[in-house]
């Protein structure tokens, strides 16, 4: 079985045993117990429909906003096309910061279904997370370079180093995939399409905690926010299974 070829941000490659690519392993199927989940339908789109009260609210600058297309039996939210010279639009949703989107050192699962083409990627797309890596803690969906590949990063409240796996595979295809982090103890799995496609080893105290607001599709409405800018449908949260 070839070796898995994972980094992370602090530049030390790491190498884990574990399914590659060419031999992905389809994990266990276990529903979430929904904490946050956006399914982006209309008449309220930003409404958080697992019953917790995680509704988002946009913040924007330069004329950043989104729009709804049809997606399934409901709707996917579209944020604003690549843009290669400032002002940009930029645009962010935001949950306010709640202590139970804090997983500490628990089981922690979250994801999201994307559609992206192949000119819509960049260096790094923010689809959904919780806390900034240089304060605070951190957990995140991210998509990453110009295959478009995801990845999973956690930071913990006390120790700097950015811990990021990342998947084998890219999804700017223009097709809709489904992509879903998992962390459990010391390990955490990146899944594309239901397809263990990635994964590394974390510290197992590794806990994250922060007064930050969650945030899908960019870290803010700044100039260097990690503009996602593709099509997200069914964002969600599941803590502690």
């Amino acid at each position: 079985m070839r070796r898995a070829i994972l980094c992370t941000v602090t530049l030390v490659l790491l190498s884990l045993t574990g399914p590659s690519a060419h031999a992905a392993v389809t994990p266990r199927a276990v529903t979430p117990n929904y904490l946050v989940r956006y399914t982006f339908d209309e008449p309220a789109p930003l409404a958080d429909v697992s019953g917790h009260g995680h509704d988002l609210t946009p913040v924007s600058r330069h004329g950043g906003t989104f729009f709804t297309v049809r997606h399934g039996k409901g709707s996917a939210l579209v944020f604003p096309p690549p843009c290669r010279l400032d002002p940009c639009p930029r645009i962010a949703l935001r949950a306010w910061p709640a202590a139970d989107l804090n997983p500490g050192t628990r089981p922690i699962r979250f994801g999201a279904t994307v559609r992206l083409d192949s000119d819509e990627t960049t260096k790094g797309e923010n689809v959904l997370q919780k806390g900034y890596s240089a304060s605070g803690s951190q957990w995140k969906l991210q998509i990453d370079g110009a295959e478009g590949r995801p990845s999973c990063v956690f930071v913990d409240d006390r120790r700097r180093a950015i811990h990021l796996a990342l998947s084998s595979i890219g999804v700017a295809d223009g097709k809709w995939h489904r992509l879903e982090c998992r962390r459990a103890g010391s390990k955490v799995t990146i899944l594309v399409d239901n397809v263990r496609r990635g994964g590394m080893t974390i510290p197992a105290d590794l806990a994250v905690n922060n007064q930050i607001p969650l945030s899908v599709g960019g870290k803010g409405s700044f100039s260097n926010n990690d503009q996602f800018q593709g099509a997200l449908d069914d964002v969600w949260v599941s803590i502690g299974k």
